[in-house]
C-alpha cells in the first residue's frame, strides 16, 4: 500500500497526491475527507485510477483532477462538478443522475451510457457508443457536448437529452462521426455542426434544419462549454448546424409485435 499525501490547504479544501496510490484507496480518501467537510478536492498525478467521484452527492462539491482519469469517472454521481485537466478513459458519467463533468482533453467509449441528469463536455474527441441509452429522468434533461469527433454508434439507442457534436478542429476529409449515427434512436436530440451523411444515420433517424427553440437549447449549452474551454462562442458557432431526430419513439415496434403474433400462432 502506498502511502497518501493528503495536504488540507485551507477551510474546506483538500489537495491529495494520487501517484502510485490503488483506486480504492484514492476512492475511501476522497469519501473520507467529503465527509469531514470537503468542498474542493484537488488531486494530482492521477494515472488511470477508476470510479473517481462514484455515487457522490451535493452540489457544492468540486474535485479538480490533474492527470488521467481512469473508467467510470462520474458514475452514479448525483450533484458534484468535475474537472479532468487531461484524458479520461472509457465510460465517463455512466448513469450520473445530476452534476458537471468537464474533460479537457480526450474521453474514451461509452461516455454518457444511461446518463438521466446533468452534464459532460469533452473538448476533444470521443470514441464508440457515445451516449448510448442516455434519456431524460424525473424532469431532467443531460446534455453531452463533445468539442472534436466521434466514433461509430454514437446516440445508439437514445431515449432521452441533447447530444451536441462539433467537430472542432478536424482533419480535412474526416468525418464528424462514425456509422450508425443514432441507431435505435427513439428519444432525445442530436445536434451536429456541419453536414451529415444520411447513410451514415441510422434509418430511424430524421435530419432537420434547427428551429428557434434549437438555437436557444445550442446557445445555452455552447456558451457554458465556450467558457469552460476558453473557446470563442462565435467560432464555434460559425457553421450551420442540423439537427437529427427519432422518427418514431418505438422503432422496433413492428419486430416485437411480429414475434408475438408467432409465438401466438397469428
Amino acid at each position: 500500500m502506498t502511502l497518501m499525501k493528503v495536504i488540507k490547504l485551507e477551510e474546506n479544501a483538500v489537495d491529495i497526491d494520487a501517484a502510485s496510490v490503488h483506486y480504492r484507496d484514492l476512492n475511501e480518501e476522497i469519501n473520507r475527507v467529503v465527509n469531514e467537510g470537503a468542498k474542493h478536492i484537488i488531486i494530482r498525478n492521477v494515472n488511470g485510477q477508476r470510479f473517481i467521484g462514484a455515487g457522490l452527492q451535493g452540489d457544492d462539491i468540486r474535485i479538480d483532477i490533474h492527470g488521467v482519469a481512469g473508467n467510470d469517472l462520474a458514475v452514479f454521481m448525483d450533484g458534484p462538478t468535475i474537472e479532468v485537466f487531461d484524458n479520461a478513459q472509457d465510460g465517463v458519467g455512466n448513469t450520473m443522475n445530476a452534476g458537471k463533468v468537464y474533460i479537457h482533453g480526450h474521453a474514451g467509449d461509452v461516455c454518457g451510457y444511461g446518463m438521466r441528469g446533468g452534464s459532460l463536455f469533452v473538448l476533444g474527441d470521443v470514441g464508440y457508443r457515445v451516449g448510448i441509452h442516455m434519456k431524460a429522468y424525473m424532469g431532467k434533461t443531460p446534455v453531452l457536448v463533445v468539442g472534436g469527433t466521434a466514433g461509430h454508434f454514437l446516440g445508439e439507442y437514445m431515449a432521452g437529452g441533447i447530444i451536441v457534436l462539433l467537430g472542432i478542429e478536424k482533419r480535412a476529409g474526416q468525418r464528424i462521426a462514425g456509422d450508425y449515427l443514432g441507431t435505435g434512436m427513439h428519444g432525445g436530440t442530436i445536434f451536429v455542426r456541419g453536414e451529415v451523411d444520411n447513410r451514415r444515420v441510422g434509418k430511424e433517424v430524421g435530419i432537420e434544419k434547427l428551429d428557434e427553440n434549437d438555437n436557444l437549447v445550442l446557445k445555452r449549452e455552447l456558451s457554458e462549454f465556450s467558457r469552460v474551454f476558453h473557446l470563442s462562442y462565435d467560432e464555434v458557432m460559425s457553421e450551420p448546424f442540423v439537427k437529427l431526430f427519432p422518427k418514431t419513439h418505438r422503432p422496433y415496434g413492428p419486430m416485437y409485435n411480429s414475434r408475438w403474433s408467432w409465438q401466438r400462432g397469428g
